[in-house]
């Protein structure tokens, strides 16, 4: 693919894409980045975009990609704050809410990758039910019952994990 076959069919979809990532990401920043990285990966690719029947469905695809990316990177940099500050705490009370967010991270990072994208995607990144159903590629409906059983099994946890506490207590 020549320089200017490239920035015909693929440069002319940049908006678009840029849309895309903007609605996946919900950072205009991110979304500018996250499209001059895929077009640079294309560029790198472009002897076997031949092969591509698709080129805006693959296109599409990549710039989805690209951005799940992009959030799990986010998510490797540990995006739930653990250091939640209110100013009323005692410091134990400040401990305890720094172990807590800790246990939920931990507890978000063992669930299955379906329900750990979701809950991400829903509860950290605050992404709507239809771009969250675009990204994963399944339906609304299946991404509301995914993320009501990643709920469920963390909050679950929780309050085994609360009652294991109170019984330690007790028997101390």
């Amino acid at each position: 693919m020549e320089k200017t076959q490239f920035a015909n069919q693929i440069l002319t979809l940049s908006d678009k894409l840029f849309r895309l990532a903007k609605s996946i990401l919900r950072n205009e920043d991110a979304a500018r980045d996250a499209v001059q990285d895929l077009n640079l990966k294309l560029w790198e690719k472009r002897a076997q975009l031949k092969q591509v029947d698709n080129l805006p469905a693959f296109l599409m695809r990549s710039m989805r990609n690209q951005c799940l990316d992009v959030i799990r990177q986010k998510r490797e940099k540990n995006e739930l704050p653990i250091d939640i500050i209110y100013d009323g705490l005692t410091p134990y009370q400040h401990t305890e809410q720094k172990d807590m967010a800790k246990n939920v991270c931990y507890m978000i990072d063992n669930l299955p990758e379906l329900q750990r994208t979701i809950i991400r995607m829903r509860d950290v990144e605050g992404m709507e039910m239809k771009d969250i159903s675009f990204v994963t590629g399944i339906s609304e409906n299946a991404v509301c019952v995914n993320l009501s059983r990643a709920r469920q099994k963390i909050r679950d946890q929780l309050i085994k994990e609360s009652k294991q506490v109170e019984e330690r207590t007790w028997t101390s």
